[in-house]
């Protein structure tokens, strides 16, 4: 802010130049709700970083990838071994092998798909 004050006196007295200045953006003039990301980052009112969105929104996509993976419902297995790779093709992942031994939900550590054993007896 102070740098700005000093440019406007430094234009307002020079003689040679008959500048009009018809409007300046002001530190204040973004939006005062920074929203938080899937990250939780968020930034102060005065920190610089926010100078990137002077004049312009932070968009932030409300739909995280954690909430979307939560939402899909477990997958019902016979098998005592399965096998993920994401769906496949140059989408998906690298196979890998998830042991459903112990009670409870497995999930898959690259996409975070969740199996389960169908029928716990051994």
């Amino acid at each position: 802010m102070m740098a700005l004050n000093a440019i406007r006196s430094s234009l307002k007295t020079s003689s040679k130049l008959k500048l009009y200045i018809t409007g300046v953006f002001q530190a204040n003039s973004f939006s005062s709700a920074d929203p938080v990301t899937h990250t939780g980052q968020h930034w102060e009112k005065d920190d610089y970083r926010l100078t990137r969105f002077v004049d312009k929104n932070k968009l932030v996509n409300k739909k995280f990838a954690i909430d979307l993976i939560a939402s899909v419902p477990p997958e019902a297995k016979k098998e005592r071994v399965v096998w993920c790779d994401g769906g496949g093709g140059p989408t998906g992942h690298p196979k890998v092998y998830i042991n459903l031994d112990k009670p409870g939900n497995h999930s898959c550590g690259y996409c975070g798909l969740r199996f389960f054993k169908e029928d716990q007896h051994h």
